[in-house]
């Protein structure tokens, strides 16, 4: 995998894990194995958290990966909707090999890690939303990534079982899952519109009006969000 954004004896120590991975998991064993691989005496100088900093780095890689091939595709003459499924599927296609991502689900699932796999799910979604060239302002920057966050996280579940031929039942569930998020934001939008709902939609209409996207200074506490300690 291309490595971008990251120093570049992580970089190295990243590469070395990955074949350990698959079999010992993002665990101490392998990143004791990756470091004599590249003859690095101390991986906690550069990996404090252990192989976690690792599986952060690798997960943030395979975004970064993504959003390249979003910059260079040709996105011009699709709806929106297949645009968001054209990136979940480029980010997927960044994936060499599925038994390290899930082996990271494993790791993320743990109660501990929860929080760390939840940022980097939400870090995905938005960095779909930002490449796609979202300008929302105010609570629809937040709803867009919380149903997008849903999205993902389904469909990765949905590919890790997938044996179908190139793919094509994970290709299928895109497309149903996105397609119910359609249905659902049509029946949002008409029960917006119906009068006999203003009573319970005007004061959550205007909670929400006060809602504000978060600035690009303030970002950094917001889910999906990873401070590398380098």
């Amino acid at each position: 995998m291309t490595q971008t954004m990251i120093d570049p004896t992580k970089a190295a120590l990243l590469d070395a894990i990955l074949p350990h991975v698959v079999f010992d998991g993002w665990s101490p064993a392998a990143l004791a194995m990756a470091a004599k691989d590249i003859g690095l005496d101390d991986p906690a100088a550069i990996c404090p958290r252990g192989a976690v900093d690792l599986a952060i780095a690798f997960h943030q890689q395979g975004d970064a990966a993504m959003v390249a091939s979003l910059a260079t595709a040709d996105l011009s003459d699709m709806r929106f909707r297949d645009k968001v499924a054209m990136a979940i599927r480029l980010r997927l296609a960044a994936v060499d090999d599925k038994e390290v991502v899930r082996r990271g689900t494993t790791l993320f699932a743990m109660p501990h890690m929860a929080a760390d796999g939840t940022k980097l799910i939400w870090g995905t979604a938005d960095a779909i939303w930002t490449a796609l060239g979202d300008t929302s302002q105010d609570a629809n920057w937040y709803s867009k990534r919380m149903t997008l966050t849903a999205v993902y996280a389904a469909v990765v579940l949905y590919w890790l079982g997938d044996e179908s031929l190139d793919g094509e039942a994970t290709d299928a569930f895109i497309d149903r899952r996105i397609e119910g998020v359609m249905q659902f934001e049509k029946v949002k939008a008409r029960v917006k519109a119906n009068p006999l709902f203003k009573p319970l939609t005007g004061p959550l209409d205007r909670i929400l009006a006060g809602v504000k996207a978060p600035s690009a200074a303030a970002r950094d506490d917001l889910p999906g969000v990873w401070k590398d300690p380098q």
